[in-house]
């Protein structure tokens, strides 16, 4: 069973920026969909970027042209750079692997809290 590990979350001011980190316990890029997904208090979770294995991506249009999601194969490691931020982005984000096997890992979870 992979392992996923976020880091970087925290308390930024509207217009700040953070980046997120996603170490993965074992190489996945290539056989699975990686994304970031966030989940604010009373809403269901939604998908905030994901990249497929061929190295598309994608990103929903309330973080398009503010958030930027990228990879390190060599160490693994999935990040979202995210800048300009508003007070709607304030959420519990999630990193996730959905692969080719149908095997599903999530992250455990990292608070971001983006103040007026």
């Amino acid at each position: 069973q992979v392992q996923l590990v976020e880091s970087g979350g925290g308390s930024v001011q509207a217009g700040g920026s953070l980046k997120l980190s996603c170490a993965a316990s074992r190489y996945l890029f290539s056989r699975c969909r990686m994304g970031w997904y966030r989940q604010a208090p009373g809403k269901e979770r939604e998908s905030v970027s994901t990249i497929n294995g061929d190295g598309t991506t994608s990103y929903s249009d309330s973080v398009k042209g503010r958030f930027t999601l990228s990879q390190d194969n060599a160490k693994n490691t999935l990040y979202l750079q995210m800048n300009s931020l508003k007070t709607d982005d304030t959420a519990v984000y999630y990193c996730a692997s959905h692969c080719m096997t149908g095997a599903v890992a999530w992250g455990q979870g990292t608070q971001i809290t983006v103040s007026s």
